[in-house]
């Protein structure tokens, strides 16, 4: 009888033991799934983080030809960021009449604190804009005015001069248009010389202009393009050298400020 006893309760140990082995089993085989839901849930998470830091990475550094794209809207080579209408301004009086420059060719000198450049204006092709420029280098209004703006893309390179503040901003009581030789194919080659203006107003030409160092493309607005109102005719190595020296970043590691400072001495036209 103590034996057969013995016997049941050995058998019923075993049961029990082969039960809880079991069940340990199962436990792990649990935890085993839940860990790699746990695993892949992470993972996927990743993979969504990863997407939405690249497509954040994305949207604030676009490609050049992206970047280029958005800046012709509000800040390509412009007198302002803020768009107004294309109506003629009321400031007509202010603006030095297009027939004192019409069908002439102006020559002159450009010279910045870092080397002078020889400059042409067409009053042929951009009357209107040759006649302002003119006008302003003979009020000496260029001299001590700064470069204040830099662009180092693979083909978007200018450098932009005649700010008001010396910080981008324009005068609102003088601007003027309407847009003259502008290219039908959105290319200002190296050595241009292109009025900048705000963005979507064909009449926001302003005091300020922009030296093309690298064959360059802007595409238009929906006003269109830029003035095109000469040319450089020696010394754009000079400009070429203030792009070789760097930006101090604004809006992109290919638009900022000249590193090394650029400011105008005097820009004499005869």
């Amino acid at each position: 009888m103590a034996a057969s006893s013995r016997s049941a309760r050995e058998a019923k140990r075993r049961i029990q033991q082969m039960e809880a082995k079991r069940e340990l089993r199962r436990d792990q085989e649990s935890r085993r799934k839940r860990d790699n839901l746990i695993a892949a849930g992470a993972g996927a998470a990743a993979v969504v983080l990863a997407v939405v830091l690249q497509l954040t990475a994305f949207s604030g550094n676009p490609t050049e030809d992206e970047f280029a794209a958005a800046e012709a809207g509000l800040t390509s080579p412009s007198a302002s960021a803020s768009p107004t209408s294309s109506a003629p301004p009321s400031n007509a009086a202010n603006i030095p009449a297009a027939d004192t420059a019409a069908g002439k060719v102006f020559t002159g000198d450009l010279v910045l604190n870092k080397g002078a450049l020889g400059v042409e204006l067409d009053g042929t092709k951009a009357p209107q804009a040759a006649a302002v420029f003119r006008s302003l280098s003979e009020e000496g209004y260029f001299a001590g005015k700064t470069c204040h703006r830099l662009t180092t893309g693979e083909s978007f390179g200018v450098l932009q001069c005649g700010s008001a503040d010396g910080n981008g901003s324009g005068n609102p009581d003088y601007t003027w248009g309407p847009l003259e030789n502008v290219p039908a194919d959105n290319m200002y080659p190296a050595g241009t010389i292109a009025v900048a203006r705000t963005g979507n107003n064909a009449y926001g030409n302003g005091t300020q202009f922009f030296i093309v160092y690298k064959d360059t493309v802007i595409p238009a607005d929906s006003a269109g393009g830029y003035t095109v109102v000469g040319k450089v005719t020696s010394g754009l190595d000079v400009v070429s050298a203030v792009a070789a020296g760097g930006i101090t970043p604004v809006n992109s590691d290919t638009d900022g400020a000249p590193v090394e400072p650029v400011t105008i001495d005097s820009f004499s036209l005869k």
